[in-house]
């Protein structure tokens, strides 16, 4: 599941919970909103988590021109 599809649980949920007024027998439609937020909750924060670590600095491949008009080749490692 993305970060869309947990936003989406996230506003099924407030809408089940606060803006409903229906009554099922059985079901308790406020608990199932509230279920949907912290479900879509949990998902926003495991999806940042994993889409942190996924960042990756790459290196620039190309070669550098510095100040002096030098030229030096890629990453020198500062």
């Amino acid at each position: 599941m993305g970060l869309g599809g947990c936003i989406i649980l996230i506003a099924v949920g407030a809408i089940l919970t606060f803006a409903t007024d229906w009554d099922m027998q059985g079901v308790n439609l406020d608990l199932v909103g509230i279920i949907f937020m912290i479900v879509g909750l949990i998902g926003v924060a495991t999806f940042s988590s994993i889409a942190k670590r996924r960042r990756v600095v790459v290196p620039p491949t190309s070669p550098v021109v510095d100040e002096n008009g030098q030229q030096r080749g890629g990453y020198q490692g500062y």
